[in-house]
């Protein structure tokens, strides 16, 4: 655990706008997010900003050889080391903001679960929305997609911004009690029946 967080710690030095955080995930932080899996049936589940895996682990527990596990992670170190972890799911090193056409060349018409290990809040309003915008265009009508923050960040303006635009894009979002055995804590957005995607 230790060589995991230092390398963490290192990605995130190197990159910090694109890794965003400073240790992996919780297992406890890791359930809340991948709760909306259903447990029955074959859902085409997609995860943005995989990193090292945390999630990634709780995805395919949940999902015990159903239906499909597309993660997809834009840093090659942190991808390298998922796939050597977890040869089972298909990754795909490539930027999240493309998830359209990522999806299209594995003719995957539409995502039922999309979850999101992305740092939101570190992301410009630009990047937001090229990302929000590309979730919305895969998810199916009655997909659901979750994503977590920081509660320290909860305040800051780019924090703020995510939340009205997560707001706008889906007809309920509904944000979790905090994660107090994660490091730092963090609470989970459920957002469910996305909006349609603006066009053109």
């Amino acid at each position: 655990m230790a060589l995991e967080a230092a390398f963490f710690l290192g990605q995130f030095l190197r990159s910090p706008t694109t890794t965003g955080a400073i240790m992996p995930s919780s297992r406890y932080l890791a359930a809340a997010v991948a709760a909306p899996i259903p447990e029955r049936g074959d859902p085409v589940v997609v995860e943005l900003g995989a990193g090292t895996g945390p999630f990634t682990a709780e995805i395919q527990r949940r999902l015990a050889g159903r239906g499909r596990h597309i993660a997809i992670e834009i840093n090659p170190r942190l991808a390298d080391r998922l796939a050597r972890r977890h040869s089972e799911v298909e990754l795909v090193v490539d930027d999240a903001a493309r998830l359209p056409r990522l999806l299209a060349e594995r003719g995957i018409p539409a995502a039922d679960v999309i979850v999101s290990g992305l740092p939101w809040a570190a992301f410009s309003a630009t990047v937001q929305s090229r990302l929000l915008d590309a979730v919305l265009r895969v998810m199916r009508p009655d997909g659901a997609f979750t994503t977590f923050s920081y509660a320290h960040a909860r305040p800051l303006t780019t924090a703020i911004r995510f939340r009205r635009r997560l707001h706008a894009a889906f007809e309920e979002v509904v944000p979790s009690r905090t994660i107090w055995r994660n490091l730092p804590p963090a609470f989970v957005y459920h957002a469910r029946r996305p909006r349609p995607a603006p066009t053109g």
